[in-house]
């Protein structure tokens, strides 16, 4: 059963309804996006509890949308009067223009996951006692570590999307994460591994032993693999990409260039190019917002529309966008679920829930003997993507030299250039090896961060830049 979303605030559905019905008549859609919860983070680094945080927030944004422009007023003010001032700003985007107001989204009676509270179950101590046995555990399982961090973060939000005619979409929204670093020393050098884990669900998930202990030991097994890397001399060379967590690039480079409004714009490299070839052929792509429990999933988008799968490249050809309402109906298309926001205080866009792309048939052996001299590349760091033209540079943090078919030497310094568009057209053999990441996605657009998810199986892609050392 979904919380109340206006518990914290001063005035109820009928009270606000009457409010906003007045700004809104004669706009396009329109909505008020009320929003309260709890978040607490607690870090634990070189031997204690470094930080620990809690947060209680709370307030309501208010949209009127008219044509291409948008009105928007917030605040954290949970009076009436707050929501009536914020009512006499919003008003201002019709300019005069008289619209008809957009239908309500269909309603929908899936529940994509619990209405839990990671945030008080389990407790604070029994969270910080974790963060201590995870540190003593890796100091004991390898004399080499110096050094150990590892947090664990969890939320509750409770969003309420009211029309006014009266509609009212409410969705519970848990969120949590588990993230363990590890820094090794061996002959005066120093080298670090990262790994973590996370979903909408409850922190039993990830706070097992065998859970935890699993997640420590891979940002260990990373940071000995970088011990042994050496640099990698810069030069074009077929790419290996592992299956799972490397999708990031395909979310940056690929992803953002499908949202519907940069292609109404025509600032994407793929607008204008609907039912053409735009990658190799096997090659889907697909955002679901529907997976049960996944880090980027929602049961509805914050404009209140249900989240669905939307297929956006099937076997090479461009067939979909990620649309919210407004470039929907610009577009003159259906909205996909894509409409998000940070919180309360920002407005909703196209972004991306759980991007992925399909498997295929190859086996992943078969795919790293078919490199006479590349790169395997299993982990991504940082990196920076213009979403324009698709040109990206990502930055490996696990990645191995292949000669005629055989994994040897791990790689520092290495990073792969090039641009998303031409790098689907590359893709000439797809694993069947499919994964989606841990759960530890974070998209940036517009200023906002939301939680995403990406997947992908092991893919071979000709002739990418890597940047290296020389």
């Amino acid at each position: 059963m979904s919380s109340d979303p206006f518990a914290p605030f001063q005035f109820d559905a009928d009270s606000a309804r009457s409010v906003i019905a007045d700004p809104l008549n004669g706009a396009d859609d329109g909505e008020l996006f009320l929003e309260h919860g709890t978040s607490e983070t607690l870090a634990f680094d070189d031997g204690r509890l470094k930080t620990a945080s809690f947060d209680a927030f709370r307030g309501f944004g208010l949209r009127c949308v008219s044509g291409e422009a948008s009105g928007y007023s917030h605040s954290s003010d949970p009076t009436i009067d707050a929501l009536k001032r914020a009512a006499g700003t919003v008003g201002a985007a019709r300019e005069g223009r008289s619209g008809t107001f957009a239908a309500a989204p269909q309603g929908t009676n899936r529940h994509l996951y619990d209405a839990i509270d990671p945030v008080n179950e389990p407790g604070f101590e029994t969270k910080s006692v974790l963060l201590q046995e995870i540190d003593a555990y890796l100091r004991a399982r390898d004399p080499s570590v110096v050094q150990v961090s590892a947090s664990i973060a969890g939320s509750k939000r409770v969003v309420g999307i009211l029309r006014p005619d009266g509609d009212l979409k409410t969705d519970d929204r848990p969120l949590v994460r588990l993230n363990v670093s590890v820094t090794v020393e061996r002959d005066g050098r120093r080298e670090s591994g990262s790994a973590g884990a996370g979903g909408r669900d409850a922190f039993e998930a990830w706070i097992s032993p065998d859970s935890w202990k699993a997640l420590a030991d891979e940002a260990l097994r990373i940071a000995r693999v970088n011990l042994d890397a050496v640099d990698i001399k810069a030069g074009q060379m077929d790419v290996v990409l592992g299956p799972g967590w490397p999708a990031v690039l395909l979310h940056e480079a690929v992803g953002h260039g499908l949202e519907g409004d940069f292609n109404r714009k025509g600032t994407s490299a793929f607008a204008g190019r609907m039912a053409q070839q735009v990658a190799s052929k096997g090659v889907t792509v697909v955002d679901d917002g529907t997976m049960e429990k996944r880090r980027g999933s929602l049961t509805i988008d914050d404009e209140g529309t249900p989240t669905e799968r939307t297929v956006l490249i099937e076997d090479g050809v461009l067939v979909g966008y990620m649309q919210d309402r407004q470039n929907a109906r610009l577009m003159g298309v259906a909205p996909t679920g894509n409409g998000r926001r940070e919180s309360y205080a920002h407005t909703p866009m196209p972004r991306m829930t759980n991007t992925y792309m399909l498997g295929g048939d190859h086996d992943p052996a078969e795919m790293l003997e078919s490199l006479s001299d590349g790169l395997y590349a299993v982990g991504f760091g940082g990196g920076q993507v213009d979403i324009t033209s698709g040109k990206f540079v990502f930055q490996c943090t696990e990645a191995y030299r292949v000669r005629n078919g055989r994994i040897e030497e791990p790689v520092k310094g290495a990073t792969l250039i090039g641009d998303g568009p031409t790098a689907l057209t590359k893709v000439s053999m797809i694993g069947n090896d499919f994964a989606m990441d841990p759960g530890v996605g974070v998209c940036g657009k517009g200023g906002q961060g939301v939680p995403v998810g990406v997947g992908q199986p092991s893919l071979k892609v000709a002739g990418l830049t890597v940047g290296g050392a020389g």
